[in-house]
Parts: structure tokens; C-alpha cells; sequence
């Protein structure tokens, strides 16, 4: 039962590696079926994250001991006798999933907290802020020393944006392909990142079937050169976003099928979350084109569709939908009264107390409608000089019919009032058009309704023609409705918050402002007013007249700031000439001093100055 034994050189020269053949007992092993997760599931829980330390644990396999009494069973021959192992060697067919098993039980509260990754020797801490990373790293640090577990520290990487975790390039957003990696052994690895994947390699996969011979042709060439450029081109995948809005991209040729998940960025571009590619075997490769496209969308659907359905509910719903041959058609409210009444009953409203409801003693004919009575006595006023109401009342009285299509057979008389489908016809008279769109409007309860509500709600009593238009043009008119209406196309970005640092020195970020025109005090009428943005904001004056020129500026900061607490790393400030001059921009481009100025008549850009002025 003892298994051979015999050693392989390593990477570094002069280095070799005990290595034992476990085939003949791996053959008789139960597999264990412990999962191993998957990495672009693990990519996914990166979204937000902006800093990262990745750990690589030492041993490996050789941190899991085995099992007393079970030793014999891993046990390999050597020219010095038979040994024994203690501990999990590398070549046992379950060291790969008793090795991410023992790792998940150590690190399970970190990993359901949503901060820690775990894949075999591999270990990924990922936050949004540096003082939150820094808490996580000593814990989980504290924990792998509570179970005896040592880093390689050369492998080991802390408080970074840009890290590489399982072959793939990881930076706040977005996940790329690492450059280092070798043509081949990794394409179909990479898959994700190019586009028409399937298309593109399949004459390279062709050389690999059986009974096919080796010929390098030139189909092949270019495929092969096609792949190089693409992998040249580093494609970056955005961190899918699922409050975001998903777009999906399908085509199809004749050997293969190629999708493309797209989000829309903060510049306003597509940019791609995903890749997928199939290619068609001979049977899809007799399809119709239509067949092919429709394959192509179904199949992007059912890759991504864990991004695409929104909630539980909706696959249950989707799922009880689908046992029945149906179509849905969008039908108007108006058109659907029975339904419409039965969806707003009133004892069916949220919230209202039905035992404690009011009840009205009054007959409902009591109450009338005093804006409608109100509108239709000026509709009648305004009629009398409309001839189109004129024409079409004396025909209707006389012939009963009016003298046009005789589709328009839908009009009728209604005390004096001329109705088409129950709807009062309104006079070409703009100020009266707009007093009923006006009274309807503001007179809803539940607050002015948007565009189409209000053609829903005008065209339940009243028509006119080109109502629809006059009503649009009356709601962007509306005061109240375009200060609450969001501004999808803003033109300019709204004040950003100058973002503190952490771990700051005292002065590392100053703010700098004159105040000018002060009343002569020892041959002094300026004052500089220099203070600590980020840390302790405390303020130095410095006397000076108005004469100061930009030189002289940077001498004040060198005296009053450098020789107590250093050279900053940043200054603020308004766009003075002294601040704005060439002198003194170079004076900190030469001292490694960012200088931001604020944005022209917008002090609040320096208000730490501004304030303390």
C-alpha cells in the first residue's frame, strides 16, 4: 500500500521538492465533495471594497494533521525504509477540499461578515476605509495566530489599492487580467475578459480533437495573433453594480454565440461587466440565423441571470407564470372600470382603522361638484361664439348625424353641451383650456400628477383637439412640478466635500487667505491667515501690508510654517494673483507641495479660511 517516493526540482536553483505518487491509493479514496469556491463569485463581493492586504498562509496542506490511526494509509517507501506522514501532504486527492474546508471553519465569522476571502492557501482582506482595513487585519491576523498559522511574508501584501488575487488584477471597481501570465495554460482561464472568445479560438481547438492531424494553417495563424491583441489590450471588467441598470449585447455567426453585460459608468459610458461565449456544435451549427440569435439571448439570460432577476419574488412569479399560454396587454384605466373601482376600495386602504371609520349620513345626491358646475356654466358662455359647435348642434338636432365621417357617429347633446364619448368638447379658447387643466391639476389631492397622469384625468371628462399637447406644454410651465422634478441633465456638479486624511500631522494640509484693509497697525494693514485643515485646526497670523508680493509669500509659509512643522503636502486656497503668480506655483511644484486653488466665485471651495476669517 505504500506509495513512491521521489523528489522534483523547484523554480529556485538548487531547490527540490519531496514529492510522493499517491495514484494507486487516490484511486481507491472516497472523494470529498467539499466545494471549492468560485472565483469570479468571489470577484463579485469586491464591489465597493477600495483597499486591500492579501496573506498567503506557509505549509499549506501541512497545517492539517491527520487523523491518529490513519497515518499508514499515506505512507511512502524511500531508499531509508517506510515513512509515515503527520500531517496532510500535497498529491492526496481530498487535500484540496479538507485543506478550503479547514480554512472556511477557521475564518467563518470573518467570511460572513463580508470582508474576507478565503481560497485554499490564499487570503483576501478587503474594506472601504483604511481605519476599517486596519481593525480587520489585526483581527484577523489575532486569529491565525490563536491557531498556530504562519505567513510567507515575501508573498504578503498590506493596505494597497491595486492587488493580484488568483491570477486577476484587482483595483477599486474593476478587475483586469494580470500581464504576467503566460499565453498558454490560461485563455480559457481569461475567457470572461474577451469578446467572441469561442469564435476567436476555435481553430486552435480544432488541432487538439482526436484523429485530427497537427496542420498549422493560416485560419490558425490568425487566430492565435488575434488572441495575443487581445490579451494585449488588457480589457478592464466593471464590478457589476445591481442597482444599476444591466444592458445585454447577443450576436451570433455560424460556428459560435458571444454576449456582453454592460453597465452604464459615472462619465456616462457602457463599460463591459462580462463576457461569455459558446461555441455551436454540428447539430446549433445547422440552426436558422433566427434560431442562432434567439440561442444567443436565452444563453446570456441564463449566464447572468443572477444579476438580471431583481428579487425572489419575481423568479417565484416568473416561475407560476410560465404554466400558462398567456399575453399580457396593457389596457387604460379609464377603459376598466370594474377593475379600477374594485383596486380602490376604500376599505382596503393601509393604514385607516375600519372599526373607527367615519360614516356619512347624508344621501351621496347632496353633494355636488362645485369646480365642474363652476367650468361647465363658462363652457356654455364660450360656446356661443365656437362655430364648430354651432355647425355641429344644429346638425345633431336636425339630421342627428354629423355632417363628417360617419365614423365620428359618437357625438351627442347634452344640455347644450356637445359630448363625443361622454367627453365635453371644449371651444379653441386657450384661457378657458387652460383654466380646466389648471383646476384638474391643482386640484388633486394627492398632489400634482406628472404628464401622463394628467391626460389620463383631463380626458376622463373633457376633449379638445391637440389636447395632449397643450397639456404637455402646461405641465413644463408648472412652477411646483419643475422645482420637484429631478434634473436629469444638470449643468454643473454640485460642491464636493474635501475629504479628510487619516493618520494627518499637524499642518500636513494648510489653507492660506488674506484679509486685506485693515485699519494701519505698526506699519501693518494684512494679515495671512494660514490654518490646519485636517488635523487640529489651529491658525497662525502673520502681519504683512497689501503689498506683499508672491515671493514674499512663499518666504512667510518657509518661516511661519516649515521651520515648525515641516513642508506641507497640500495648500489651499482662493485664486489670488500672489497665490496664482508663476513664482509661487513653482516655488511648491519644486518643494513636492500640492496647491489646489478654489473655484472661481465660489469661496466655500477654502472655507476652513474663509471661516476663521
Amino acid at each position: 500500500m505504500a506509495s513512491p517516493f521521489f523528489f522534483v526540482g523547484k523554480k529556485k536553483k538548487g531547490k527540490l521538492r519531496p514529492t510522493q505518487d499517491y495514484r494507486r491509493l487516490n484511486h481507491r479514496t472516497v472523494k470529498n465533495a467539499y466545494p471549492l469556491p468560485l472565483i469570479l463569485d468571489l470577484i463579485d463581493k469586491l464591489k465597493d471594497a477600495t483597499i486591500f492586504s492579501k496573506l498567503d498562509l506557509r505549509n499549506g496542506y501541512n497545517n492539517v494533521q491527520i487523523k491518529d490511526g490513519d497515518q499508514w494509509k499515506a505512507a511512502f517507501k524511500t531508499n531509508w525504509g517506510l515513512f509515515e506522514p503527520t500531517v496532510m501532504f500535497f498529491g492526496l486527492m481530498n487535500s484540496p477540499a479538507t485543506f478550503q474546508a479547514f480554512m472556511d471553519d477557521v475564518l467563518q465569522d470573518f467570511i460572513a461578515e463580508g470582508w474576507c476571502l478565503v481560497y485554499m492557501d490564499d487570503i483576501l482582506i478587503y474594506s472601504e476605509s483604511e481605519e476599517q482595513h486596519q481593525t480587520r487585519t489585526r483581527r484577523l491576523l489575532q486569529r491565525l495566530k490563536e491557531q498556530d498559522l504562519y505567513l510567507k511574508l515575501h508573498k504578503c501584501r498590506f493596505n494597497v489599492h491595486e492587488i493580484d488575487f488568483l491570477g486577476l488584477i484587482i483595483r477599486p471597481g474593476h478587475v483586469a487580467m494580470d500581464p504576467v501570465k503566460l499565453f498558454t495554460g490560461f485563455t480559457n482561464f481569461y475567457r470572461k475578459f474577451i469578446r467572441n472568445y469561442s469564435a476567436i479560438v476555435k481553430p486552435l481547438y480544432d488541432l487538439t480533437k482526436k484523429r485530427t492531424p497537427f496542420e498549422w494553417t493560416a485560419t490558425c495563424e490568425a487566430a492565435f495573433q488575434t488572441l495575443k491583441r487581445r490579451f494585449q489590450l488588457e480589457l478592464v471588467l466593471r464590478m457589476p453594480d445591481p442597482k444599476k441598470l444591466f444592458i445585454i449585447e447577443t450576436d451570433t455567426s455560424k460556428w459560435a454565440s458571444g454576449g456582453v453585460l454592460w453597465q452604464l459608468g459615472l462619465d456616462g459610458e457602457l463599460h463591459p461587466c462580462g463576457y461569455i461565449s459558446h461555441a455551436f456544435d454540428a447539430t446549433k451549427q445547422n440552426y436558422e440565423i433566427y434560431d442562432r440569435e434567439l440561442f444567443a439571448i436565452v444563453q446570456a439570460l441564463e449566464t447572468w441571470r443572477h444579476y438580471l432577476m431583481e428579487g425572489p419574488h419575481l423568479a417565484r412569479w416568473s416561475l407560476v407564470l410560465s404554466l400558462f399560454n398567456l399575453r399580457l396587454v396593457h389596457v387604460p384605466g379609464r377603459e376598466m372600470v370594474q377593475s379600477d373601482v374594485l383596486s380602490r376600495r376604500d376599505d382596503h386602504i393601509a393604514g385607516e382603522d375600519n372599526d373607527n371609520e367615519d360614516v356619512v349620513l347624508l344621501p351621496a345626491r347632496l353633494f355636488i361638484n362645485v369646480v365642474d358646475v363652476e367650468l361647465q356654466d363658462k363652457l356654455k358662455d364660450r360656446l356661443g361664439s365656437d362655430d364648430f359647435h354651432k355647425m355641429t348642434l344644429e346638425t345633431l338636432m336636425t339630421t342627428g348625424l354629423l355632417p363628417i365621417k360617419s365614423a365620428l357617429s359618437d357625438w351627442e347633446i347634452n344640455d347644450s353641451l356637445i359630448q363625443y364619448k361622454g367627453q365635453i368638447y371644449v371651444p379653441g379658447d386657450v384661457v378657458l383650456q387652460r383654466e380646466i387643466v389648471r383646476t384638474i391639476h391643482k386640484g388633486q389631492l394627492f398632489g400634482h400628477p406628472g404628464q401622463f397622469g394628467m391626460v389620463d384625468l383631463v380626458q376622463r371628462d373633457y376633449w379638445w383637439p391637440g389636447m395632449v399637447k397643450f397639456i404637455k406644454s402646461f405641465m413644463d410651465g408648472c412652477a411646483t412640478c419643475q422645482q420637484m422634478k429631478i434634473n436629469m441633465h444638470p449643468t454643473r456638479t454640485g460642491i464636493q466635500l474635501i475629504e479628510g486624511t487619516l493618520n494627518v500631522t499637524l499642518f500636513q494640509i494648510i489653507t492660506m487667505d488674506l484679509v486685506t484693509d485693515l485699519p494701519l497697525s505698526d506699519g501693518f494693514n494684512t494679515i495671512m491667515v494660514m490654518v490646519d485643515h485636517s488635523s487640529s485646526k489651529e491658525a497662525i497670523f502673520i502681519p504683512c501690508t497689501k503689498k506683499l508680493d508672491a515671493t514674499q509669500v512663499a518666504e512667510l509659509l518657509l518661516r511661519n510654517v516649515y521651520k515648525r512643522y515641516g513642508l506641507p503636502d497640500k495648500i489651499i486656497s482662493d485664486r489670488d494673483p500672489r497665490f496664482a503668480a508663476m513664482v509661487f506655483q513653482e516655488t511648491t511644484r519644486l518643494l513636492g507641495i500640492k496647491h489646489a486653488m478654489s473655484t472661481a466665485y465660489h469661496p466655500q471651495s477654502d472655507g476652513e479660511s474663509e471661516r476663521v476669517n
